[in-house]
Parts: C-alpha cells; structure tokens; sequence
C-alpha cells in the first residue's frame, strides 16, 4: 500500500495542470492513465503512414497559449520541450461557389476582404475588435475564475466599473444570445455571419441555439487579435513538456494503469484500487480527471445519501458525435477557391447558416446528416516538420454526427452501427471535399478514420465520440456543470474532487478546470 497526498486519475492535461501546481507546492502526487500514453484528447501519433504526425483530435493550442496556467509555468514548460509555431492566418471559410472569406492576424487583411463583400460589414468589424480590446480582460476573467466565486464577484465589478451599466449588459446578452441573433445585430453579410458561425458547431451551439454566440465571438476576436497557435510538431508539445515538468517537481505518472475503483471510507475518498488489485493512498485528495459518469457511475459503488446527486449526473447530456478523417498527402489541397488558403490552419467548410441548422438538427435526431459541416485543419501549412518534406498532413474533422444511428438523412447509407457505416460515412465526407478541393483523393497517401465508436474505444471519456465530455448549452454550462450546486470541482464524497472538459469551464485546451483546482487545494 503506497501514500501519497493526492492521486489524480486521467494524464489529460487538466489533470496534469492540477499535479503540477500540487506538486510544485510539496505534495505528493501521483498521476494514473489507463491507456499507454499520456493527452487525452490531446495526442500526436503517426496514424497513416510513417513521418506524418497526425493530432488526433486537438490540434488548436490558442487557449493553452492564453491560458493562467501557461503564464504561471511558462518558462519551465519550455525548458522541458515545449515548442509552439504562430498560424497568423488563422481560418477561413470556402464557399461552393469558389470564393473564400477568412481571418487573418493582420487587421487591414481581413477588413479588406469583408470590405470587398459588405463595405458597412468592414467598418462593423473594426468596431469589434475595438470593443473586444476593452471586453476581453472581463470575459477571460470570467472564463478564468471558479464559477461562482468571490473572483467571479470581483470580474463582474470590475467590468462594470470599467465599462458601465450599458456595457456589462452587452456582455450579459451576448452570454445569452443564439449566434444567428448575435450576428444579424451586427453584420449584414450572411457569408461573414456564416464564417463567425461555423465556431459554434466546434462546440454544440448551432446557430438557433441559446448561449451559443460567445464561442463564435471569442474566437473570431481572439484570432484576429493573437492569430491562432499550434504546436511543433503536434499538440503533444504541450503533453510532452507538462509531464516532463512533473517529473521534475518530484510527481509520479503512471501509465498502462487502470483504476478499478474509488476507495472511500465513511463517505471519504481515500485512495484508489488499480486493476491489478493494489492500492494507493490518497492523504488529501483524489482528483478524477474523467467524465461523471464514469466517476459515479464506474469507479464508486453506489451510495443511497447520493441518489439525487447521482441521478442528476446519470442525466448530464453528451454533445454530439464527432467523426475524425487523418489524411497524409503530397501536396496540400488544390482548393477551388485558391492556393491563398493553403496559408490557414482551418478550412471550414460550412457555407451558411441553414445548412448548419440543418445538419445539426438531423444529428440530432439520429440521422447521418447529407452534407455534415468539415473542419479542416491544414497544420503542416505553418509546421512542416509534422511530414516529410513536400509532404502534408491534413485533419478533418466531421460536426456533426449521432452516436447511435437510426437513419441516413441522405437514404444512401443502410447501415445502423458505426463499426459498419463508418467507411461509407468517410466517402461521403470525401466526396464533400473534393467539391471545394477537386482531385483530393489522387494526393491521397494514407487515411486513417475514427468514427464517434472509435474515439470513445481511444478515450472512453469521449462517449458516444462527444469530444466536449458533455453538452455546452445554458443548463449545463456556467455554474451549472456538471450540475447546479457542484461546479466548483467539489463531490458529495469528500476528498473527491473533479475536473476535466465535464466541469467549468468547459472544453478546450486552456487547462482552467485543471489549474484552478489545484491552486484551490495548493494554494496559489
């Protein structure tokens, strides 16, 4: 039986965020992953061919760049290998009719090609990214401070001390507004409003969705503002450096090491039993990096004093599926819209609105959506080292899709189980890029697919191949993930403590459960 001061289940990197803290401030920590490696969803791996070097999921580093816990450790982090590469061309969006509309670091560039579109819609923008300067400090406050708190009290007054009555409900509508509302109080132009719209389906907001406009808004500012960041090499970098940096505050990681179960005593978290039958002592906490239902459902034994707690948890709603389709290729894509867009890190491929609407709504009901929205991401455009020279990798990911299927939108495909219906679902969606990239499959050197069943298999915390660990919408977001009354990471089991995408704030990859977590319990 070994002792230590905390045990952290899941080497994602917010639990890893939480050991370092922890241990950098004397504890004694160990970390345990069931699978081989540690990341999540965060992992590189050469999924193709040999030398291409493929994110399997994240590959936007932005919010890791941003982040409190990078600014706390970011020069022992690179002393241990972290590397990130600037994409200042940060997305676009191609239309079927061979234009293109994108955002770039560069203010005068991208008003320039709106201007092109809606001269009105040019100058709105500008005024945008004016004001998002003065916002920006209030809303990643808010992002970045336990939800409620006394720190969230504190963002709040200072927002309004800075910006008034009338601005502090701006950020409060804009909080609560649907992106299609959101933007049409702002832009006249549907091929903007789709390009800013198109960052809802990377979380669950389609474009009717209530509490969906901040996502499009904060990211559509922040890479204007900052350009977008991915790492060299992969999004592993940051995987990579933090466990290094673990290593050498003293912390353990313990990989290929499944948890069997949460031991408690009198309502107590104390430990953990692997699935080899040892046990590991957890003096002051336990923290599960993992999805609720896997805590309480898998790794607790049930409690009667927890029933209402359980049950709210057993009815925490997944987001959507999600398919991912690695590429290796010896060229980039021949876009139809121009070589200008091999300069982005995203393609999206997402033309308007109602087609968003559209295909969300036939996901949810359980249908392969005919034309599914693609994320394209094009890493190797600004980090070539991830393939052989003159080679590329591309990253696509499909939004979205169902985890149980009960029809096809299309009437094409007759398969029910995504084991039979993925290969056929992978041709549709090539079929849709080679619309905006014609002659795509001939540059093809290798593919990998992972349909929603896959990732879950990769990364049970992704049920149902919900890359979100959980619905984003109003009720389970804010102070209400994962559910009302526990979203400052605490359990009814004391001494257990969560984290993760399943708790505020969210997914992503800017470690603020993580981190916040481990300065509540370490100290700051």
């Amino acid at each position: 039986m070994t002792m230590h001061d905390a045990i952290v289940i899941g080497a994602g990197h917010n639990g890893l965020a939480a050991a370092i803290h922890l241990a950098a401030r004397g504890w004694k920590v160990a970390v345990v992953e069931q699978a081989a490696e540690p990341g999540g969803a965060v992992k590189t791996r050469e999924v193709t061919l040999p030398g291409f070097r493929h994110d399997l999921c994240a590959m936007n580093l932005s919010m890791f760049a941003g982040s409190a816990f990078f600014a706390a450790w970011k020069d022992e982090l690179i002393a241990h290998g972290l590397e990130l590469v600037p994409a200042p061309d940060a997305f676009c969006s191609a239309f079927p009719d061979g234009s293109w509309l994108g955002v770039s670091a560069s203010l005068d560039e991208t008003a320039s090609r709106i201007s092109a579109i809606s001269p009105r819609d040019a100058d709105a923008w500008r005024r945008m990214v004016a004001d998002f300067g003065a916002q920006a400090p209030h809303l990643f406050g808010l992002l970045g401070a336990e939800m409620p708190s006394p720190q969230t009290a504190r963002t709040v007054w200072k927002a309004w001390r800075a910006m008034g009555t009338s601005g502090l409900l701006d950020i409060g509508r804009m909080l609560l507004s649907t992106p299609r509302d959101f933007l049409d109080a702002h832009f006249e132009s549907d091929r903007l409003k789709a390009m800013m719209a198109a960052w809802g389906l990377h979380l669950d907001f389609a474009p009717d969705t209530a509490g969906g406009a901040l996502f499009p808004y904060l990211e559509s500012m922040a890479s204007q503002a900052f350009g977008m960041v991915i790492g060299k090499g992969g999004a592993d970098t940051i995987i990579r450096s933090m466990t290094a940096l673990l290593r050498a505050k003293g912390g353990e990681l313990l990989l290929g090491t499944a948890v069997d179960r949460i031991e408690t005593d009198g309502g107590r978290a104390t430990g953990v039993r692997l699935s080899d039958g040892k046990v590991l002592r957890a003096g002051k906490a336990v923290i599960a990096n993992a999805h609720p239902k896997l805590v309480f459902g898998k790794l607790l034994p049930s409690d009667p004093k927890r029933a209402a707690f359980d049950a709210r948890i057993a009815g925490f709603r997944a987001g959507p599926g999600t398919m991912m389709i690695h590429l290796a290729l010896d060229r980039l894509p021949d876009w139809k819209a121009g070589p200008d867009l091999h300069r982005f890190a995203y393609v999206h491929l997402a033309p308007d609105m109602g087609l968003m609407a559209r295909t969300y709504a036939e996901a949810a009901g359980g249908l392969l959506p005919r034309e599914p929205v693609l994320v394209v991401g094009q890493p190797t455009a600004a980090d070539p080292s991830r393939a052989p020279e003159g080679k590329h990798v591309l990253w696509v990911q499909v939004r979205v899709l169902p985890a149980d299927i009960t029809g096809d939108a299309a009437g094409t495909i007759t398969a029910r189980t995504w084991d039979e219906a993925k290969d056929a679902y992978a041709e549709r969606v090539l079929d849709l890029l080679e619309t905006y990239a014609p002659g795509i499959r001939s540059h093809i050197l290798g593919r990998s697919v992972f349909s929603p069943l896959d990732l879950e298999r990769e990364n049970p915390n992704l049920i149902g191949g919900d890359n979100l660990s959980g619905s984003h919408r109003l009720d389970q977001n804010f102070l209400f993930r994962p559910v009302a009354g526990w979203s400052r990471y605490r359990t009814p089991v004391e001494k257990l403590y969560l984290c993760g995408a399943s708790t505020w704030p969210g997914a992503g990859t800017g470690a603020g459960s993580g981190f916040m977590l481990g300065r509540r319990l370490g100290g700051k």
